[in-house]
């Protein structure tokens, strides 16, 4: 193709309304708005309630497998850590098995805001399925989990 090459506006168009990485780009985005409005009271963004979600596990786990689980590398993981750690709802440990590796955990403080949290995402997350077409959020999740 040449540089001055023109491409119709039906391609966008199809573009547009095929694109699977479009629509889960703006499906993620009106989901996260939803729910940091749903969290703000608590002071908590929708990813900082995953992250702490994950960490509450009967031991403390280490970074790799929780960064895994969050779909993120572990420098932006150690990013989104730094102001949960401020506010006392992780900490950051050495593991005793390994000086190298680092543990993180949910601080009683924590916990806690997770138990109050907790009924408003769920009541947030009923509602968002129930507004869902067929074939639901079953199918969905099904879906999203098959591409990631």
């Amino acid at each position: 193709m040449s540089k001055n090459a023109i491409l119709p506006f039906e391609t966008t168009l199809r573009v547009r309304d095929s694109c699977l990485c479009l629509h889960a780009q703006r499906a993620a985005r009106a989901l996260a708005r939803r729910f940091d409005e749903a969290l703000r009271p608590f002071g908590l963004t929708n990813g900082q309630f995953s992250l702490l979600m994950s960490l509450n596990r009967p031991e403390p786990p280490p970074m790799g497998p929780v960064a895994s689980l969050l779909a993120m590398d572990q420098t932006t993981l150690t990013a989104a850590l730094k102001p949960l750690a401020r506010r006392g709802l992780v900490q950051v440990e050495v593991s005793p098995r390994d000086r190298r590796a680092r543990l993180l955990v949910l601080t009683a403080e924590g916990r806690a805001l997770l138990a109050r949290a907790l009924p408003v995402w769920e009541a947030e997350h009923g509602a968002l399925e129930a507004e869902l077409p067929p074939p639901g959020a079953d199918a969905l999740r099904t879906g999203l989990r098959a591409l990631g």
